[in-house]
């Protein structure tokens, strides 16, 4: 099982609305990942304000999901709800 996690740097002057990131573009994602679900967490403590994981059965999958075509729509969707520039982190689950 491979996990997806983008995760969103706070700064000073970071903007986030978690009310559209849950409606709008989280399903979105889940739709074009071809996922079941998603995990989102909203940073308390630590440098990023949020965060998103999706689970995919393999890195086949994964790499199908992020190509462009697919992709695309969703980096086009960010500036609707942050001005954070997401960092990406593919990890294999071992337990």
């Amino acid at each position: 099982m491979i996990r997806l996690s983008i995760l969103y740097p706070k700064g000073e002057d970071t903007t986030f609305d978690f009310d559209y990131y849950q409606q709008k573009h989280i399903p979105l994602a889940v739709s074009t990942f071809g996922v079941q679900g998603a995990e989102i967490d909203k940073g308390v403590d630590g440098p990023y304000i949020a965060a998103a994981h999706f689970v995919f059965d393999s890195a086949e999958a994964l790499g199908a999901a992020m190509s462009p075509d697919k992709a695309g729509p969703l980096m086009a969707d960010i500036p609707n709800y942050t001005n954070s520039q997401p960092s990406v982190q593919v990890s294999e689950i071992i337990s």
